[in-house]
């Protein structure tokens, strides 16, 4: 079911000759809440446990179809002038996610939540995808911002940085073989590592943009 949804919305998305806006409403609509009890049911979850030890397992191929279908419902809120809530979940309560990254999940699973962060915050609002701009002053993207960027600082701010690894096997393509003439001590995930940088630099941006008091920018 999550694949055919994200698929119908991918698809959607691709189709230049539909009304986007009216079929995504009457496709997600009647789903919002569903899909926000799923996303609370999926990743309010204890994720430590023996089902998501192997990147091959059932419940990890799950989780990776609601991270697609994640990104999917990011990618259609563009078109939406005011977002669903099933469109906004994510960043509202991203702290499930932050949550997720610091278990024991499969380093899979870990990256493509970090990249689906970095997607978050250099999202763009309805009106600054048509102008190519960006002013994230626009409502409801101005909150959603300032509740991701709080939450991320807020982990960040304790020791949440120290639990994510930065699998050196990922910098080879999938391979556990260095590159010819590299040397695999000490390698890390640059894809990782540049995404984590820039959703802590833009939470930061963000959080110093729309904050009234000097104390708190401090």
């Amino acid at each position: 079911c999550l694949c055919t949804l994200t698929t119908i919305i991918k698809e959607t998305l691709k189709d230049a000759a539909l009304p986007k806006a009216g079929v995504l409403k009457k496709l997600l609509a009647p789903l919002d809440a569903v899909l926000e009890g799923f996303y609370n049911a999926i990743l309010f979850h204890h994720f430590d446990s023996h089902h998501y030890t192997s990147p091959y397992s059932e419940a990890t191929s799950n989780l990776i179809s609601f991270i697609d279908l994640l990104e999917a419902l990011l990618a259609s809120r563009t078109e939406l002038e005011f977002p669903l809530r099933c469109q906004r979940v994510l960043f509202l309560k991203v702290s499930y996610v932050l949550n997720l990254i610091s278990s024991s999940v499969p380093y899979v699973i870990k990256k493509k939540f970090i990249l689906l962060l970095k997607k978050c915050v250099l999202h763009k609002s309805r009106e600054d995808a048509k102008s190519g701009s960006v002013s994230l002053q626009t409502l409801p993207l101005c909150e959603d911002m300032l509740a991701l960027s709080n939450a991320v600082l807020q982990v960040v701010n304790l020791t949440w940085l120290n639990q994510i690894p930065l699998d050196e096997k990922s910098s080879y393509f999938g391979s556990s073989d260095p590159a010819p003439g590299d040397d695999a001590r000490g390698a890390s995930d640059q894809t990782v590592l540049r995404a984590l940088s820039l959703v802590l630099l833009k939470a930061l941006e963000f959080k110093i943009h729309n904050s009234a008091a000097e104390a708190e920018i401090k």
